[in-house]
């Protein structure tokens, strides 16, 4: 069983920065690839996020690339989403997950085990 929790969410104005946290417990967080999602109000959980194992692998949805950069710390058992230059569009529940096996992906259902969330709500 791993457990999940996000931390770090807030309001900010637009341009500002936000370092999203996630802390893990139980099972091996080093052997797991880890993302963070975004859900807004009426709309579907969708990808911000993704790395591997060991950090060597990342990748990003469009509309976040060149802003938000995503990092693991396995001996913390931390996973990390710096948020810069946010946009009000970036405003969502922001969650935490991870797999069972190394490799990144970019869809929910690939991710087993999720924090309970943290609110980022980016202000005009």
């Amino acid at each position: 069983q791993v457990q999940l929790v996000e931390s770090g969410g807030g309001l900010v104005q637009a341009g500002g920065s936000l370092r999203l946290s996630c802390a893990a417990s139980g099972g091996t967080f080093s052997t797991y690839a880890m993302g963070w999602f975004r859900q807004a109000p009426g709309k579907e959980r969708e990808f911000v996020s993704t790395i591997n194992w060991n950090g060597g692998n990342t990748y990003y949805t469009d509309s976040v690339k060149g802003r938000f950069t995503i990092s693991r710390d396995n001996a913390k058992k931390m996973g990390y989403l710096q948020m810069n230059s946010l946009k009000p569009e970036d405003t969502a529940v922001y969650y935490c997950a991870v797999r069972l096996i190394p490799v990144i992906a970019t869809t929910p259902n690939g991710y087993y085990y999720w924090g309970q969330g943290t609110q980022v709500t980016v202000s005009s």
